[in-house]
C-alpha cells in the first residue's frame, strides 16, 4: 500500500462516524446513519460555503481512505485550499460530529511556494515549500513559535517527509490583515501552514483533542492523479 499509516491515538468516536466519512459525489450518505454525524458535501456547503465542493470531496475521500486502514475515529478536520490567494481565508476547521464550522482563518504558505498565490509544492527538505495531501495531528508542543502542533504526512512522495522538514502548525505575527495591508499579501513560512497567533491556538487545541486531520489542496495534476489516497480507496 503507497500511503504512510497514521499514528495511533488515544481517542475515538463512533464507528458510524467514520462511516460517515465515506462520501462521493454530491448524494448524501445512508439513511441509517444518524443525522447527527452525517456529513455530506451539501451539509459543508452550508456550513462553509467558501470551500469549493471539488476541494471538500477531494477531502473527505482521503480521509475516509487513510481512516478505513486504521483504528482512528477523527472529529474535526482542517482543510486548507492554496488555490485561492494569501489575502483571502483559505483554512476551515471543521467538526465532523457536530456538522459545525469552528474557524475560517488567514493561513501562509511557504516561501518557496510562491508570493500572493502557491503555485509550487515540494516534499523535499530546504525546499522552503508548502506541501499537499493529507496529514494527520501529531505531538503539540511549544517551540520557537509558540505552541504548535506536528503534521504527520500521510502521503508518500508528496507530504510523507513533514517530520523531517520540521512542518508544523503554527502561530505567526505575519499572518494579519495588518500585513496584507502593507504588503498585499501574507508573510510566508519554511514551508508550514501558518495561522495567526491567536487562531493557531484554536486550532491547535481542537486538532490535537480530537484525532484531527488536516488535508492540504492545490489542483495540481500530478498530484490528483497519482495521490495514494485518492486513488486507492475510489475501487
Amino acid at each position: 500500500m503507497d500511503y504512510v499509516k497514521p499514528i495511533p491515538r488515544l481517542r475515538a468516536t463512533s464507528i458510524a462516524a467514520l462511516m460517515a466519512l465515506a462520501l462521493s459525489s454530491n448524494t448524501t450518505l445512508a439513511a441509517e446513519l444518524p443525522s447527527t454525524i452525517s456529513l455530506s458535501l451539501k451539509t459543508v456547503s452550508r456550513i462553509a460555503p467558501q470551500i469549493s465542493d471539488q476541494v471538500v470531496s477531494a477531502a473527505l475521500r482521503a480521509l475516509s481512505c487513510a481512516t478505513s486502514r486504521s483504528d482512528l475515529r477523527p472529529s474535526t478536520l482542517a482543510i486548507i485550499d492554496y488555490s485561492l490567494p494569501s489575502t483571502k481565508p483559505r483554512f476551515w476547521l471543521l467538526d465532523l460530529e457536530q456538522q459545525k464550522l469552528l474557524l475560517q482563518e488567514l493561513v501562509a504558505h511557504g516561501k518557496g511556494s510562491g508570493e500572493n498565490f502557491a503555485n509550487r509544492f515540494s516534499n523535499e527538505p530546504g525546499s522552503l515549500s508548502s506541501s499537499l495531501g493529507l496529514y494527520q495531528a501529531g505531538e503539540r508542543y511549544v517551540g520557537t513559535h509558540g505552541p504548535s502542533l506536528r503534521l504527520i504526512g500521510l502521503e508518500r512522495g508528496y507530504n510523507d517527509r513533514a517530520f523531517e522538514r520540521a512542518i508544523v502548525l503554527h502561530g505567526a505575527t505575519y499572518v494579519s490583515p495588518e500585513f496584507i495591508a502593507e504588503h498585499q499579501r501574507l508573510g510566508r513560512s519554511w514551508g508550514c501552514p501558518a495561522l495567526s497567533p491567536a487562531a493557531a491556538k484554536r486550532a491547535i487545541s481542537f486538532l490535537s483533542d480530537t484525532n484531527g486531520f488536516l488535508f492540504v489542496y492545490y489542483p495540481d495534476s500530478k498530484w490528483l492523479k497519482s495521490s495514494p489516497l485518492l486513488k486507492s480507496c475510489s475501487s
